[in-house]
């Protein structure tokens, strides 16, 4: 009886031990379950700011591409009424005109060109956190250059002195 004893007793300690141990380990897996879910949580706020950047450099491209487009018009405006006015006497007046028409006339299509890249970029990226120049206000600024362009070739062609 006394073996039966000591075996029930050793028995006994191994299944503490093992509960222990069993333990000890679901702790450590709750512990690991709880870093994990927070490292998910970071790396989906780290690609939620990620896609919120790409927005907003998105919008500062477009931005830029705009201001590309504009600048271009003007030079090409400028550089239309110059040649009008420098060249005039130098060259054959149909060379002069055709010249500075053609100069004046890119310079409107790059105004419109810009407005149209504005509005159609590709496609459409993640909301910015950047506020983005109002539509109505670019609308304007290119119709408007448009307009100057149109007034230098009537001024061009009209022989009016620029």
């Amino acid at each position: 009886m006394a073996v039966d004893q000591n075996t029930t007793n050793s028995s006994e300690r191994v299944v503490e031990h093992s509960a222990k141990t069993v333990e000890q380990h679901s702790n450590a897996v709750a512990r690991t379950a709880r870093v994990v879910q927070h490292s998910s949580e970071a790396i989906e706020d780290s690609a939620t700011r990620t896609t919120r950047l790409a927005a907003d450099r998105t919008i500062l491209a477009a931005e830029r591409t705009f201001a590309a487009w504009v600048r271009t018009g003007l030079f090409a405006l400028t550089t239309g009424v110059g040649a009008r006015a420098l060249l005039t006497g130098l060259m054959p007046e149909w060379l002069v005109l055709a010249d500075s028409s053609l100069l004046v006339v890119f310079s409107a299509f790059c105004f419109g060109a810009a407005v149209w890249r504005y509005f159609n970029p590709g496609p459409p990226p993640p909301a910015p956190n950047l506020p983005t120049i109002p539509r109505a206000l670019l609308v304007t600024v290119g119709f408007f250059l448009a307009l100057v362009s149109l007034a230098a070739l009537v001024g061009i062609w009209t022989r009016v002195r620029l």
